[in-house]
């Protein structure tokens, strides 16, 4: 009977604990949904590193998450939708970015606010947008420019050497 009782209590602690895990998961992530929320949407020529989920943020605190990533097949760019919280209310000139958290981190989309007196309704798109930089295309062109300057200046002739 007393091992009984001891596996009982096991499992209830247990379960406590696996109770706590999930309501703290649930109340720190965006697992909540949007509810309250509205939705705005912007397009980008390029949208690298942004997935549903992704934070949306205003300086620095997020107020939302992206929703859904499209291609627009006519023109090709990336259409953004996503939800912001129903008492952060944008200007009409604000711009979105695609930002990096670091230069290995991730990237979310930051909102910088205008000055404007009208405010973006839901449904809206955001019309000032900028999108992200691609380190690596910037690393690469560097890199190779470099060695082109390089190789065009050419070396100048060693000392002792003769020249025809």
């Amino acid at each position: 009977m007393q091992r009984n009782l001891v596996e009982t209590l096991v499992g209830a602690v247990v379960l406590a604990v696996a109770l706590g895990f999930g309501w703290y998961a649930y109340s720190t992530t965006s697992i909540r949904g949007t509810r309250g929320a509205y939705e705005l949407t912007a397009r980008f020529d390029r949208a690298d590193g942004l997935a549903i989920g992704t934070d949306v943020r205003v300086s620095g605190i997020k107020v939302g998450s992206v929703t859904a990533i499209t291609l627009d097949p006519a023109t090709f760019f990336a259409n953004i939708r996503f939800a912001l919280r129903s008492d952060v209310k944008l200007p009409d000139d604000t711009v979105a970015e695609i930002a990096a958290e670091g230069l290995l981190g991730g990237r979310y989309l930051n909102l910088n606010p205008g000055n404007a007196d009208t405010i973006l309704a839901a449904g809206q798109a955001v019309k000032y947008t900028k999108s992200s930089a691609d380190f690596m295309q910037m690393i690469g062109k560097f890199l190779f420019s470099a060695t082109e300057d390089k190789g065009k200046t050419g070396a100048a002739p060693a000392a002792g050497s003769t020249q025809p």
